[in-house]
Parts: structure tokens; C-alpha cells; sequence
């Protein structure tokens, strides 16, 4: 059976036990706060509710079915009376990080939408403009439309949370309005296969439709992910959601607010995991680290660079490279124009190369 997963990503899960391990951090508590409500207090006047109003082309209102019918009148010269479009609002969650009134969102909430509001929490709406919007890493950018000061929260530092870490998400599920809900890290790095920077928080704090874009905190009050996803079989939470992490979603929030668009780094490789069939072909012996070099695009940073097709990429900048997915991601986050150091593997020697990173095309 096919499981749904909110923007379209499928999960195959296993089960397996481990032995139980504690090893309390110094300075950590050892259990949860005995209330939630002080944190809840302090955080849910700066969580908005969105709502995007869409227009609906009239083919889809009617159906797949009708659709068709619409299609096979068009192709065989028949002609029907143009249907008008109609208006469709979906909802989701944000949360605003400037008195400005600066909001943070998912870009799936507000993509292709007309006109864009926000819900305050004391009830009050305020209208939203587009200030930018990033399809790759699924965020957007909302500028609230008021000459007074608004609440607002602060990042934190994803990196710092651990597994089994406490967090409160707010959001709208379903339209509800302002709703918390706790629970604690599952998982880091989770790879969806939604994006090409998929790095998820995984969470079991409940998570639902319209939690999109909302956040989630650590027990400071400080954003440490950006709610996107669910793993579900009905569409209702099972205890398994995914978050952005903060120190990715502050990046692309800092340049959508100063360009309104990204620009991310680009060498122009193609890639792909070191197999046991590729390693004994290239007469490498035991485990290797690192990535093959497929292909190198023609007139692309890495060939003038003098990049070859079968040199594998070990490190970036220093940094070792374990998968596939570590390179671009780690070329992406560096604006066009730097200067990188590829240490490669080539022949069976270690050589240092640097590259000049170019812009990353629009495909």
C-alpha cells in the first residue's frame, strides 16, 4: 500500500530494537518542564494562520472525467461556452521573526496565489505581499502589510538540538487556528527525495494539513525548524513530521529578504555513489570514500577547472564527503563566484583542485 507523505515523498519503514541508552548532557533536564504553557504563552502571539486564495481553472473544478469530455469536444471542433474561473483558499502556518512584520512560510502554501493574508492570533487579518520564495527548499517569505509593531520570535541553532530533544509546534491544522502541540526530535538528516537539500528534523510532536510552514521550538522559545511534511496513510498525523531545519531556513529567509530570489553555487558534475562494481572496475580496493564523477557539463566551472569524468571527489573545502547528495549541497550554499578546493582522488592520487563556482541555472 502507498502511504501519503504531504508534498508527494514516499517512505518505506522498518522495525527494529536497539538496547536503551541514557547519557544525560550536563545542564540538560532529565525530564520535560512540568508545564508547557509558559513557552506556549510566550511563542503563539508571533504564529499566524495563512491563507492563499487561488484561482481554479473551471476543467478542474469538474473533475478528471469532465475534463476530458472538455478535451475530446475541443480536438473534435465542437465548442462549449468558456466556463470562468472560480476562487479557491487553502491555509497553512507561519510565523513572523520581525516586528516588521516579517514572515516565514512554506513556498507550497502560498505558490500561485493571488492574493495572501495572515490571521493573527488575537483574530485580527492583516494582508500579506510576496516578498520571495524558494521551490527548492520549500520556502517563502511574507511581508505583513501594518505600521505597528507585531510579536515575533527569534532562530535558534538547529545544530545544537539532539535527538530526543523536547519541541512545541503551533500552527492551523485543519483550519482550526492556533494549535499546540509537543513532543520531541526523532530523527536528523532525513532525506524526503522532495528537494535536492533535503535535510529534515524528523518529529513526533502531531503535525497535520495546514501546519505547513509553521514553526517548531526548542524549551527557549527559539525557532529551531519550519514544519513542511508528513508521513501519513489518512492525511492525520501518526506521529512522524518533518521540520526544516532552522540553520538552512535562516539562510534562504537572509537572501529572499535582501534579493528575493537565491542564488546558489554550481560547478556543473554529474555524480553518483562508488558501487562495489564501480570500485573493482576502477581497481580500488577496500571501502572508498567519497563520489564519482559521472560527466562534466561542457564550458561548466569544473570543466575549465580541468575536472575528468571517474575523478572521485573525496572532500569540499576540507570537508569529507560521505554520499552523493553532501556535494551539491555543500556547492549550493556558496554564492557564484567563490573559490572552492575539491580534494580528488585520481588514478589512485590524491590531488587538490580549485574551482570557481558559477550560477546554478534555472532548470
Amino acid at each position: 500500500m502507498t502511504t501519503r507523505l504531504h508534498r508527494r515523498a514516499v517512505l518505506a519503514l522498518g522495525l527494529g530494537a536497539v538496547a536503551p541508552l541514557v547519557v544525560p548532557r550536563p545542564g540538560r533536564a532529565r525530564s520535560g518542564p512540568d508545564s508547557f504553557a509558559p513557552l506556549a504563552r510566550q511563542v503563539v502571539p508571533a504564529v499566524v494562520n495563512i491563507a492563499a486564495v487561488r484561482d481554479v481553472p473551471a476543467t478542474a473544478q469538474r473533475g478528471d472525467a469532465r475534463g476530458q469530455l472538455e478535451e475530446m469536444a475541443r480536438r473534435f471542433g465542437q465548442t462549449r461556452r468558456p466556463q470562468a474561473a472560480q476562487r479557491a483558499t487553502s491555509l497553512g502556518s507561519g510565523f513572523i521573526i520581525e516586528s516588521s512584520g516579517i514572515t516565514v512560510t512554506n513556498n507550497h502554501v502560498v505558490e500561485g496565489a493571488r492574493e495572501i493574508s495572515a490571521i493573527m492570533n488575537n483574530g485580527r487579518t492583516l494582508p500579506a505581499q510576496l516578498l520571495g520564495r524558494d521551490d527548492k527548499t520549500d520556502i517563502a517569505v511574507l511581508k505583513l502589510k501594518t505600521e505597528e509593531k507585531l510579536p515575533f520570535v527569534r532562530w535558534g541553532d538547529s545544530d545544537r538540538i539532539d535527538v530526543g530533544d523536547w519541541v512545541l509546534a503551533v500552527g492551523n491544522p485543519f483550519g482550526l487556528g492556533g494549535t499546540v502541540t509537543a513532543g520531541i526530535v526523532s530523527a536528523r538528516g532525513r532525506d524526503l527525495h522532495a528537494g535536492p537539500y533535503d535535510d529534515f528534523l524528523q518529529l513526533d510532536a502531531p503535525i497535520n494539513q495546514g501546519n505547513s510552514g509553521g514553526p517548531s521550538f526548542n524549551m527557549d522559545g527559539e525557532v529551531v525548524g519550519v514544519n513542511t511534511a508528513i508521513y501519513s496513510p489518512t492525511g492525520g498525523s501518526v506521529g512522524i513530521g518533518f521540520a526544516i531545519p532552522s540553520n538552512l531556513a535562516r539562510q534562504i529567509v537572509d537572501e529572499l529578504v535582501r534579493n528575493g530570489r537565491i542564488e546558489r553555487g554550481w560547478i556543473g558534475v554529474n555524480i553518483q555513489d562508488i558501487t562495489p562494481e564501480i570500485a573493482n572496475g576502477l581497481g580500488l580496493k577496500g571501502d572508498v570514500d567519497g563520489v564519482i564523477i559521472a560527466a562534466v557539463e561542457t564550458s561548466s566551472p569544473a570543466a575549465r577547472a580541468g575536472l575528468r569524468q571517474g575523478d572521485i571527489i573525496v572532500a569540499v573545502n576540507g570537508r569529507r564527503i560521505d554520499q552523493v547528495r553532501d556535494v551539491p549541497r555543500t556547492i549550493a550554499a556558496l554564492r557564484p563566484g567563490t573559490d572552492v578546493m575539491l580534494t580528488l582522488l585520481r588514478r589512485g592520487q590524491e590531488v587538490a583542485v580549485p574551482v570557481t563556482t558559477g550560477r546554478l541555472p534555472e532548470r
